[in-house]
């Protein structure tokens, strides 16, 4: 960890190279979460700053669209061997800004990585389709274009693997990109941005801009841009859809999330309280895919569990993510961290049980927060309602399997749901039937690999199409088709009615 008190202000990246800011640029601080130190500043950019970093991928499109897509995968190859060979210092500043333990940095780091490899595949992935003899003469083709200048904006619990959902597949398309990442873990987006640019990306086709509302409101109505992509709450991600969408950009924005676990009563316990602790404690609960709520069908199988995690939460260590052993680390913030605290302040009043009381785990140093369980919570309840994005669990008993699934289909969230039991049946019926975008079977993160998809239903997705993936494919390209006639001179007549196949 950092133990710097402060050591410089974050530059943008716009046009192949750091940008800085002007003096009297309002700054924000970025904090170590272990140690509670201001280490960086980041400028808080302004509208100036946004056009120009559009500017320059604007006028970076038409050359870097018209390199062919096997020279762009090179450009793509030699990116993740940067990544790859510097994983362990890349690590680092991940736990460093984001707290997270190092281990969970690097599978982070792993996981984006993989989408860079999809990208690799690009040639392959943007092959069109040619029908020979439609009619007389006559050949059809389709393809796929890419859109021009595309935005993406990320928040701070993945400061790697987001942007990286979204830019190897946006540049290895042809597009050009504007990052715009979290103000709270700024230093990723920059050290990606060198990277892609000694692994031969033109100047200007990636660019980052650092700043708040004001930056993204530009970003995300500039005429010149053509595609947004937003991770992040689900308010802000309404925003985003809305008015990007009314300024006629093609828009995924990906929302919050409330992830269901369901436990039928044949399921192994031993591997369920595996899974809960894992799944709703590591990174500190900060995850849109977390578990949030356990389902246990019947109050044998809740008591059971109950007692199981209660032992595990006390043997839970908690601390720096360089350390040894450690298997969370602090929140973000002091700020989210007394977010969180107001949420397990508003369980208890709202009568929920307190099973295990995380708050007696805050610190006076670094960011630091327990793991808490909750038990007889109920569906009205906000601390059920609500993503809280910390380390807290809540309990949901319900009395058959029908009834826990129609609690899952019946929260405004859908991102993903899971479901532990050794019933084949049940599982498929699960599978189909639950109304969530991403589904476990004995699995408690049900994250897609980067050749699938990664998306929610109902309030935690905003527009059609999902990232990465062949989805990511399709978003950052325009399909294209052509029909196409040779005819010998003076040989053409003029038709007057609607052409068919001759």
């Amino acid at each position: 960890m950092s133990s710097s008190v402060l050591t410089a202000t974050v530059d943008h990246w716009i046009n192949g190279g750091p940008v800085t800011a002007t003096p009297d640029t309002p700054t924000t601080d970025v904090y170590c979460p272990a140690t509670g130190e201001v280490t960086k500043r980041v400028p808080a950019g302004s509208r100036t700053d946004a056009e120009a970093a559009v500017a320059s991928a604007a006028a970076a499109f038409p050359t870097w669209s018209a390199t062919p897509a096997h020279i762009r995968a090179r450009v793509m190859f030699a990116f993740r061997d940067k990544m790859l060979a510097d994983i362990d210092r890349l690590a680092a500043i991940i736990c460093d800004e984001h707290g997270k333990v190092i281990d969970d940095a690097k599978g982070e780091l792993q996981r984006g990585i993989e989408v860079i490899e999809f990208s690799c595949g690009i040639a392959d992935l943007l092959k069109g389709e040619v029908t020979e003899s439609i009619g007389t003469g006559v050949d059809g083709m389709s393809m796929r274009k890419p859109l021009g200048v595309v935005v993406g904006i990320v928040p701070f619990n993945f400061p790697a693997m987001v942007p990286l959902w979204m830019a190897p597949i946006a540049l290895a398309c042809g597009n050009t990109f504007v990052l715009k990442p979290s103000e709270k873990v700024p230093t990723l987006a920059m050290e990606m941005a060198a990277m892609l640019s000694e692994s031969g990306l033109p100047d200007g086709a990636f660019n980052v801009v650092h700043g708040g509302g004001e930056v993204v409101d530009t970003l995300i109505t500039d005429p010149r841009v053509e595609a947004v992509s937003f991770v992040g709450s689900t308010p802000v991600a309404e925003h985003v859809h809305r008015t990007a969408t009314e300024a006629g950009k093609r828009v995924q924005a990906l929302g919050g999330a409330k992830n269901h676990l369901v436990v039928l009563p044949d399921a192994d316990i031993d591997n369920v309280v595996s899974a809960l602790m894992g799944s709703a404690y590591g990174s500190a609960g900060e995850r849109c895919m977390a578990i949030s709520v356990v389902v246990p069908v019947g109050d044998q199988v809740a008591q059971a569990i109950r007692d199981r995690l209660t032992e595990r939460i006390a043997e839970l260590r908690v601390g720096p993510g360089t350390e040894p052993g450690i298997e969370m680390g602090p929140l973000v913030t002091d700020a989210h961290r007394d977010r969180v605290i107001g949420y397990i302040d508003t369980g208890v009043a709202e009568g929920a049980e307190l099973v295990v009381d995380g708050r007696h785990g805050k610190s006076s140093t670094g960011f630091f927060l327990g793991a808490s369980l909750f038990d007889h919570v109920t569906p009205d309840m906000r601390i059920y309602r609500e993503e809280i994005f910390g380390p807290v669990l809540s309990m949901v008993r319900a009395d058959t399997f029908a009834e826990a699934l129609d609690l899952v289909n019946s929260h405004e969230f859908g991102n993903g749901a899971a479901l532990f039991t050794s019933d084949g049946r049940a599982a498929q019926t699960f599978v189909s039937e639950v109304r969530a975008g991403m589904v476990g079977v004995n699995v408690p993160i049900p994250v897609p690999m980067a050749f699938h998809s990664f998306g929610g239903w109902k309030r935690s997705l905003f527009g059609d199409h999902h990232i990465h993936g062949h989805e990511g494919v399709r978003f950052y390209t325009r399909y294209k088709t052509a029909t196409v006639r040779w005819p010998q001179a003076g040989s053409a007549l003029a038709e007057y009615v609607m052409p068919t196949a001759k």
